[in-house]
């Protein structure tokens, strides 16, 4: 399943990052989001998901947490 099914307060574990886009796949790894690293949902906005990964938040864009698949 994606970041965009995930439960508001639930710990997932990211298992892949499914894109083809080199750019987005850096952003991500930058941010500490790649597989393996623990993410929570912290709060979801009109088309924002506020995500907590290694003790720090993220207001990231739905298209971008469709490629994060827990």
């Amino acid at each position: 399943m994606t970041l965009n099914d995930a439960v508001e307060g639930k710990e997932y574990v990211v298992e892949e990052i499914a894109t083809n886009d080199d750019e987005m796949s850096a952003f991500l790894f930058s941010l500490g989001c790649y597989s393996g690293e623990p993410i929570t949902v912290v709060a979801r906005k009109k088309k924002n998901l506020v995500v907590s990964i290694k003790d720090a938040r993220y207001n990231i864009d739905i298209e971008l947490a469709k490629a994060i698949l827990i």
